[in-house]
């Protein structure tokens, strides 16, 4: 019998993504792998049992994962998760690792090889790996729903016998993944977009997109990109530049939506409490980076509030989540394809190069270790387990309901965040 891959149900009731499809499980079950799916985890994705059945999976429960050598998963495993798990168990996951030291001291006493997809190199290769971009192009693309269903005016300008509606002015600020595909699907919808990005390559991209482009362009900004494509954390007198520059420009918007994210870093501050009160009543901001710390002063995690000038901050958790069904999808392949590299064909078994630089990118513990260079500090961080998310909080004050809250008796030490989206 072959090696055994296993995919739980994810405990967290506000995660409804899967980390497998039934074409991966199919193309699993293809390279030699005997598949175990958790009852019920794809439901919220729309993933039946059945489904997972015919394309080659078993139906299991959570004790199944005791005998898996590969675990897929989308969130980092819990305590009670790990107590289940094999040592020696390759466990890949959106794995969070900034700021969770405990966690890693947790997985590593455990004794799995534990993989984060989202550290993930931005090399041709692992294009299609890149859970990052996966999510977070679902995510800007949710952005601006989730903006067009708070905002209480049409998007696109209209001219009827009746008069002219005028388009909605709509600004993004942070144009990676999520910031472009917020830029073009906002101007789908008609809006007039600008945006803006510390990153010089970025302003092609948008004027190529249709929308303007809005930059303090200085020294600093020519240089404000890391060899990863990621945005650089900028200089209190550049921020202080580029603050005064947009601030003007959102007191005339309908809609803003920050993406802003600096990997391992808190998210950089970009909308002020004055901005907001510069706005129009009625005017939406959308803040995806809310569960890193927020890119605008005054959104609340999971919550959309109202300003006393009448503008509403919306910072849902899971944005990805909120389209779960395309999310799991996208995300179930990119898990497929990164395990791939990992199977002998041969034997048909896993089989770890850990010389491979897609593996010393992402490997985070190996053999009762923490590897990865990044955390090793970690195994001397004491482990305490986080607090549960309420299965409420997404529908706090907002009449949205979506993901729905799942209820599950043993969902007692969730992960409290998913990867950053943007």
């Amino acid at each position: 019998m072959g090696q055994t891959v296993f995919i739980p149900r994810e405990l967290d009731a506000n995660e409804p993504r899967v980390a497998a499809s039934p074409e991966t499980v199919k193309r699993l079950a293809g390279l030699g792998f005997e598949v175990i799916v958790e009852k019920g985890a794809g439901l919220g994705s729309r993933i039946t049992d059945q489904e997972f059945a015919t394309a080659g999976g078993t139906i299991g429960t959570a004790g199944d994962a005791k005998n898996a050598d590969v675990v897929l998963k989308v969130r980092r495993p819990t305590d009670a998760e790990l107590k289940g798990y094999k040592s020696g168990a390759a466990v890949i996951a959106i794995m969070d690792p900034y700021g969770n030291d405990p966690a890693l001291a947790a997985m590593a006493k455990a004794g799995i090889t534990a993989f984060s997809m989202e550290f993930m190199p931005r090399i041709t290769r692992a294009q299609v790996m890149d859970v990052l971009s996966s999510q977070a192009n679902l995510a800007g693309y949710q952005a601006v729903v989730d903006a067009a269903a708070e905002y209480d005016r049409a998007l696109p300008m209209m001219m009827t016998a009746a008069g002219t509606v005028p388009a909605a002015k709509t600004f993004i600020m942070g144009v990676g993944v999520a910031g472009l595909q917020a830029i073009a699907t906002a101007r789908r919808l008609g809006a007039v977009v600008t945006a803006t990005d510390v990153r010089p390559a970025v302003k092609e991209q948008v004027q190529s997109l249709g929308a303007k482009f809005l930059a303090v362009e200085d020294e600093e900004f020519k240089a404000a990109e890391t060899a990863g494509g990621y945005a650089k954390e900028m200089s209190k007198e550049y921020q202080a530049k580029q603050a005064a520059l947009t601030a003007e420009h959102i007191a005339k918007q309908d809609i803003v939506i920050t993406t802003a994210l600096i990997p391992g870093r808190p998210a950089p501050k970009l909308v002020s409490a004055a901005m907001v009160a510069s706005m129009k009543p009625g005017s939406v901001i959308v803040d995806l980076a809310v569960e890193r710390g927020g890119n605008v002063e005054g959104a609340v995690p999971g919550r959309v509030v109202t300003t006393e000038n009448g503008v509403k901050i919306v910072g849902h958790l899971n944005v990805p989540g909120r389209v779960a069904a395309s999310a799991s999808l996208l995300y179930a392949k990119n898990l497929y394809a990164f395990l791939e590299t990992m199977v002998d064909k041969a034997t048909k078994g896993l089989a770890i190069k850990r010389d491979d630089e897609l593996v010393k990118a992402t490997m985070l513990t190996d053999a009762g270790q923490i590897v990865h260079p990044s955390f090793a500090k970690a195994a001397e961080t004491p482990r305490t387990e986080p607090a549960a998310i309420p299965a409420t909080v997404l529908v706090a004050d907002t009449a949205d309901k979506k993901p729905v809250p799942r209820k599950r008796a043993a969902a007692k030490s969730p992960s409290p965040k998913p990867e950053g989206t943007a």
